[in-house]
């Protein structure tokens, strides 16, 4: 453990905190470099560093465990030759190399002058895996690895790329959903993690999935940085309002090329990277020979991964797809090119019906699309969608700056069957009801309507109306409950504890043809658009924090080997063990005595002779060793 503590001693703030991350050592008890070597040296902490490493990296520690037993010099050439010797391959010197760099770095042998020397504990614990039913270095050495994987036949895999390219379009149309949804009403993330069910229904319903894939849907979204936690809650940001306006090639290579960027090079290095190979039960055997230590970690990051896959049309029924294989090797035009051949086209016409309906015979346009919903709801999102105008969703239209002459020639430019009378009808009908509800904000007017006589509520905005029969509607309307409008003292105003904006979109939700306006009238355009603002995470870095705090007690001015007979002086005080210290004397001479320690201070420590039987004081300077007995 000294040699390991003086190692860790010498490692830079940089190295030292990638050891305690890639290691999980937990920080709790941990006061010194001596308390960190243990930690690293405890059977579980290496158990865990070993599943990590793949059998040829193990193959080569267990080795070097066996020439260390044997009294052998665990240099990197012997290491190589006993590897040809146990395989059945031919083992390269430079492959070897690299993997004792690998075991050096996490700290599990002692790699200096060309050698690769495993730390006792971790020999040890090596020794005991044929008990435990794990391979021994034989095994490791020898065994070869299950058969390649299976594929389909090429005659299959046309289908597979079919399959494939609809599970893109689904999944590209429902994170368009989910994105426009949450720009609209964003979802709030619990602070256990994860969306609350009402909103996870909500998005469900909206994106017409199941509600188990509501997360991973997120998940694949958030990945893309189409969406982002703002204050608590899931919001579109900026790249995800430009997303929208993209052709669906692009917004599912957006996607997938988010996903692939976010895959271990650990995992892509296993995946099948031609078209009709299954990832099934071939690639999960594949693991277990790979990672014989164990290789559930990996096998979740395959699993949450090729569940994405799935989603995405990299594969589909557990096969990779001529798109999918595309993008595994890196090759995202190649990748674009064939899913472009199998998505559907884009429209950009539609049928206006006389029932308000309007009907697209195809997937839109993104810029035709994101101009609908601008101005009409959308009632269904299969391949042909299908919107419906009412008079609310005009009013949004025009609280956002349209007008009847804009909606009416863009509806002109895009329709198969012209303008029917009743749309005209009811945009021009809307138009000319526009602003007879206007809200506003009491925040800085001059001469702001006051509340009730005896209500000390401070409030926010007002509605008011020249029609005071719609006014006295508005009070009265239980669905607007929610935005608490009481009337003024005369009778001419109603006023809320709430924003403009809350209040604006409570009555246009509810279907008043209501316009916000500013502190001089004058109406002023709102768009329901929220964008999250991104704020840089604030997380604790533990590792930081612990190499801090060895730092500060290694700058005590104590030797690394006077704290490391502190520290056997001190477990065997508290254990009250027996201990055997060799002293050097005055004269040069070296005397050993059977001790029993009581206390250590001011450099000198105080112990019972159990050979003399007598109390003995002696200075630490002159210990020359500590070794303990049975």
């Amino acid at each position: 453990m000294l040699g390991l503590a003086s190692r860790l001693r010498a490692l830079s703030d940089a190295e030292l905190r990638h050891v305690i991350t890639v290691r999980g050592v937990s920080a709790n008890g941990i006061q010194d470099f001596f308390d960190l070597a243990e930690a690293l040296l405890d059977p579980n902490n290496i158990q865990l560093a070993l599943s990590h490493l793949d059998r040829s990296t193990l193959a080569v520690l267990a080795v070097a465990g066996q020439l260390t037993s044997r009294n052998s010099v665990p240099s990197v050439t012997a290491l190589t030759s006993r590897l040809s010797e146990l395989g059945s391959a031919e083992v390269v010197l430079t492959d070897v190399v690299r993997r004792v760099d690998t075991l050096h770095a996490l700290l599990l042998v002692d790699g200096n002058n060309g050698c690769c020397l495993p730390y006792d504990p971790v020999a040890a614990h090596l020794a005991t895996w044929p008990a435990q039913s794990l391979p021994g270095a034989a095994d490791l050495a020898t065994t070869l690895p299950p058969a390649t994987l299976a594929g389909i036949p090429d005659t299959e895999i046309a289908f597979i790329d079919q399959l494939a390219a609809e599970r893109a379009f689904a999944v590209v149309s429902s994170i368009a959903e989910l994105v426009n949804e949450l720009s609209r009403e964003p979802a709030r993330q619990l602070s256990r993690g994860g969306l609350g069910l009402p909103d996870s229904k909500r998005l469900a319903a909206i994106m017409t999935v199941e509600l188990d894939l509501v997360a991973p849907i997120v998940d694949l979204a958030a990945r893309a940085n189409l969406l982002a936690r703002s204050d608590g809650y899931w919001m579109e940001t900026e790249a995800g309002e430009a997303w929208l306006l993209e052709r669906t090639t692009d917004r599912w290579a957006a996607l997938v090329s988010a996903w692939r960027a976010a895959l271990p090079p650990i995992v892509a290095d296993i995946l099948p990277l031609q078209a009709g190979l299954l990832w099934g039960e071939g690639l999960t055997a594949y693991i277990a020979w790979l990672y014989p230590a164990g290789g559930e970690w990996m096998l979740a990051q395959l699993i949450e991964f090729a569940r994405d896959a799935e989603l995405l049309g990299v594969m589909a029924h557990d096969t990779t797809g001529t798109a999918g294989a595309s993008v595994l090797r890196g090759d995202p035009e190649a990748a674009i090119a064939t899913m472009a051949t199998a998505l559907p086209a884009e429209v950009g016409a539609v049928y206006l019906q006389h029932d308000l309906s309007i009907v697209a015979p195809g997937p839109l346009a993104p810029s035709i699309d994101a101009r609908l919903r601008g101005m009409a709801d959308v009632e269904s999102r299969e391949l042909a969608s299908s919107y419906r105008i009412t008079a609310a969703s005009v009013n949004r239209a025009l609280a956002a700056g349209e007008n009847a002459a804009s909606l009416l020639a863009f509806l002109a430019s895009i329709s198969l069957t012209g303008i029917p009378q009743p749309v005209d009808y009811l945009i021009n009908e809307s138009a000319s009801r526009y602003g007879r509800v206007r809200v506003g904000s009491l925040t800085g007017r001059p001469s702001a309507p006051a509340g009730p006589i005896g209500d000390d509520t401070v409030f926010l905005s007002y509605v008011s109306s020249a029609d005071a029969a719609m006014l006295g509607t508005i009070a009265v309307d239980q669905t607007l409950a929610s935005i608490g409008l009481v009337r003024t003292g005369d009778g001419e105003h109603l006023l809320s504890r709430f924003s403009g904006d809350t209040v604006f979109w409570a009555l246009s939700d509810a279907r008043y043809p209501v316009a916000a306006e500013d502190d001089h009238g004058e109406i002023v355009h709102l768009r329901r658009h929220q964008i999250a603002r991104v704020m840089p995470a604030q997380t604790v870095d533990t590792a930081l924090n612990l190499v801090t705090k060895l730092r500060r007690a290694a700058d005590s001015g104590v030797s690394v080997a006077d704290a490391w007979l502190a520290r056997q002086l001190d477990t065997a005080i508290k254990a009250k063990q027996t201990i055997l210290v060799s002293i050097a004397m005055p004269g040069g001479a070296v005397v050993d005595y059977l001790l029993e320690p009581a206390s250590v201070s001011n450099g000198r420590f105080r112990a019972r002779d159990r050979r003399a039987d007598i109390e003995r004081t002696l200075p630490l300077k002159s210990i020359l060793s500590i070794t303990p007995t049975p």
